[in-house]
């Protein structure tokens, strides 16, 4: 459809697909869900003011193609950031660091789906100099489906792991989904960031570059990182910067995260801000300052316990990396004296997969020899694990109301699916 009746001449378009949200000369998309119909509310917004009523069976393939010709209008860059872990924390990094210098339109929350990359784009307006826009999949083909949208610029995968096996398949349906990003580049142009240091992501750049390439290689500020320029005999410049998490000048312990995995964030977001011009004060400043929300990377200091919060997903990769972080992380000296504690929800969404990754994950917490361990889920009921597992956060909630924690620290994590933060006012 040609939505140069709609757009033409416009400096920012309004989107909303809540009828109370509907304000005049606005945009509402009637989609229809599982629990709910859009279609109810048509003349709703009617009376509210819509200039336009995206409705019908293709509403949301509608409001995709919209969203394509809406961010075809602007000459920008592009940022589409993917992974497995990290994107999230990350994007908004890139976006703090990126902020210091730019005008900037970026994924709020965690709206990286087919309907919130769309929504997304259609909050550039003409006053943005730069659009970071988050990408998550579960299912091959999702990431190729959103690049055929945003069509970004920039691409940044974090890191491919295990998670959400049930949809993918495999691991190997985790990187053929992630490594559609890369395709999108090498295939229209634009820039390429990879973290040399994770051989997952080398391997599956490798085996996507063209043969017989051209490269410009320009050294980046003596750490090892360089921004390689490649002629793949088009007019399509395919740009690499490559860079090592372990070289970045900013470290976990200098900002408001915790977790040695974070580095790899920060990095990414460093290298784009190098790229992107900012300067090192400016990026330093930007990613100390920064403060994790929802429930990200969060520590929690109570008047009864000392909590690493992380609840807002987890797959066996993040899950590892998370008791492996909480392990080895430095606190002061009272609290390195204080009785370790693991409050882990289930992972989601691994199909076959499921039984032997929880067994990983009780092996590991055996090895630790945890002071205590609550596991929630019955997915933890099927191992081999001696430790209590509650069927929901609800009977954990009921126990912790009688037999309160004090005195310990804590990591909570689990899949979101779990709502792990419910117990949160009790620890």
């Amino acid at each position: 459809m040609d939505w140069n009746f709609l757009i033409k001449n416009k400096d920012s378009i309004t989107v909303t697909t809540d009828s109370r949200k509907v304000t005049p000369g606005s945009v509402f998309v009637a989609l229809k869900g599982e629990h709910f119909d859009g279609n109810d509310y048509v003349e709703q917004a009617k009376k509210n003011g819509a200039a336009y009523i995206i409705s019908g069976e293709n509403a949301l393939a509608e409001l995709q193609d919209l969203a394509r010709a809406w961010r075809r209008k602007f000459r920008i860059p592009v940022i589409a950031i993917t992974g497995t872990n990290g994107k999230t924390t990350t994007k908004e990094l890139t976006a703090a660091v990126l902020s210091k210098k730019y005008n900037v339109c970026y994924t709020q929350g965690n709206l990286n789906n087919q309907l919130g990359v769309p929504l997304t784009l259609l909050s550039i307006t003409r006053a943005h100099e730069i659009a970071i826009i988050e990408m998550g999949a579960s299912h091959p083909g999702d990431i190729k489906e959103l690049v055929e949208i945003a069509e970004p610029t920039d691409a940044l995968i974090t890191n491919v792991g295990k998670a959400h096996l049930q949809g993918f398949g495999s691991f190997e349906g985790v990187q053929q989904t992630k490594g559609e990003l890369y395709d999108w580049i090498i295939a229209h142009g634009g820039t390429i960031f990879y973290n040399a240091e994770n051989p997952y992501l080398c391997k599956m750049l490798k085996k996507r570059l063209p043969k017989g390439r051209k490269t410009i290689r320009n050294k980046f500020n003596k750490i090892h990182w360089y921004n390689e320029v490649y002629s793949p005999g088009s007019d399509k410049e395919i740009g690499l910067f490559r860079y090592r998490s372990s070289d970045c000048p900013i470290k976990v312990s200098e900002t408001h995260l915790v977790g040695g995995y974070n580095q790899e964030n920060i990095a990414a977001a460093f290298a784009i801000g190098m790229c992107m011009v900012c300067t090192f004060p400016e990026s330093r400043e930007a990613i100390c300052e920064y403060v994790p929300s929802n429930n990200r990377s969060q520590l929690m200091q109570t008047e009864k316990n000392t909590v690493i919060v992380d609840a807002y997903n987890a797959n066996p990769t993040s899950m590892q990396a998370a008791i492996e972080a909480f392990d080895r992380y430095q606190m002061s000296d009272i609290q390195s004296q204080m009785p370790k504690a693991y409050i882990l929800g289930a992972m989601r969404e691994l199909g076959e997969y499921s039984h032997r990754e929880h067994q990983n994950i009780v092996n590991m917490l055996l090895e630790r020899k945890a002071e205590k361990v609550f596991l929630v889920g019955p997915e933890y009921r099927e191992t081999t694990a001696p430790y209590p597992v509650y069927e929901n956060i609800e009977t954990l909630y009921d126990y912790l109301s009688r037999e309160p924690l004090a005195g310990y620290r804590i990591l909570l994590k689990g899949s979101r699916s779990n709502q792990m933060e419910k117990i949160l006012p009790l620890l």
